[in-house]
């Protein structure tokens, strides 16, 4: 992969995000050009210590995906766009719905539309979702499985995505979309669950309180980031254009069992089962872990990663950086 990315240009949409600031870590280290846009807005994640050690081999340009006119002039040039921009929270898209629309669905299109007026050779990696596929109808969850979303930030991730292989087929515009499943590891956003629910129990469990688990028995599998960043790399080639990938992880665990482990690695701490809240019970999609074959098949991506491990690793990081994420 060095050769793939030494001396190419690279912009990536939400890059002092969680994945985005860890797929720019790697880029460096592979001696990629690479430029950050993110807009640093309080609720979505960005945070510039994501970057400590590299922000002075990068471009940092604090602006939003929907300013259509700072984003021609960061489009211009670049080799590859990952597009990681985005509103995760699946509880906001439900009491304020119309960010999530901006961001997840109309920012996109705007993306696109600039890539078209001023880059149509460029190569787009879309971040999209298992939350498109809504309750699953079997387990686990292949890329065929019909497309059923239970809250507004599926609809509009999903739409999103559609934009993208829309794009590539009609326009030309290479990008492919990986629909990514919880994906947890260091720089994730600890403050409260709107990134993951995990980073949440991270926050708890290292500020000595018990980890609150929402019912408990509902399966799960769980992507370390590194992970994910090697799949990000990998759909950056030609061989992916037009496709869409499930990432997944190597264990699948219920989430009773996955505090149990938390608290085990930590070496102290405590959960307690608590019933659904309504208003999330309402979106909750149950059981879900995905089949990743596809990627596998194609790419040669499987998680390397163990649960146990990815969680050592995080609460390490965690452990000796708290103040800059609480």
């Amino acid at each position: 992969m060095k050769n793939e990315f030494a001396g190419k240009r690279v912009l990536i949409t939400g890059g002092l995000g969680f994945i985005g600031s860890n797929l720019a870590h790697r880029l460096v280290g592979l001696g990629a050009d690479v430029t950050i846009v993110d807009s640093l807005i309080p609720d979505y994640g960005g945070n510039l210590y994501n970057v400590e050690g590299i922000r002075d081999r990068i471009q940092i340009n604090v602006s939003d995906v929907r300013d259509t006119h700072s984003l021609r002039h960061l489009v211009q040039g670049k080799d590859y766009l990952f597009n990681l921009a985005g509103q995760t929270s699946h509880l906001d898209s439900m009491t304020n719905p119309m960010p999530d629309l901006e961001i997840n669905c109309q920012a996109q299109l705007s993306i696109l539309e600039t890539c078209r007026a001023v880059n149509p050779k460029i190569k787009i990696v879309f971040a999209s979702t298992r939350q498109i596929y809504g309750r699953p109808a079997q387990l686990p969850v292949a890329e065929t499985h019909p497309l059923n979303p239970v809250d507004v930030n599926g609809i509009n991730k999903m739409a999103g995505e559609q934009y993208h292989l829309l794009y590539n087929n009609v326009h030309g515009i290479p990008a492919t979309a990986l629909r990514l499943t919880n994906t947890i590891g260091p720089r994730m956003r600890i403050r409260d669950a709107r990134q993951t629910f995990v980073g949440l129990w991270v926050r708890q469990l290292l500020e000595g309180k018990p980890i609150s688990v929402w019912g408990g028995k509902q399966l799960r599998d769980f992507t370390d980031v590194e992970d994910a960043v090697d799949a990000f790399l990998m759909a950056a080639s030609p061989a992916t254009n037009g496709q869409v990938y499930n990432l997944g992880g190597r264990e699948v665990i219920d989430l009773g069992a996955l505090a149990k482990l938390m608290v085990e690695v930590n070496g102290a701490g405590s959960y307690e089962i608590k019933d659904f809240p309504a208003d999330r019970r309402a979106i909750d999609i149950g059981d879900y872990y995905a089949d990743f074959s596809k990627i596998r098949q194609a790419l040669g991506w499987e998680p390397k990663r163990a649960l146990r491990e990815t969680i050592g690793a995080t609460l390490t990081y965690f452990k000796a950086s708290l103040s800059h994420y609480l």
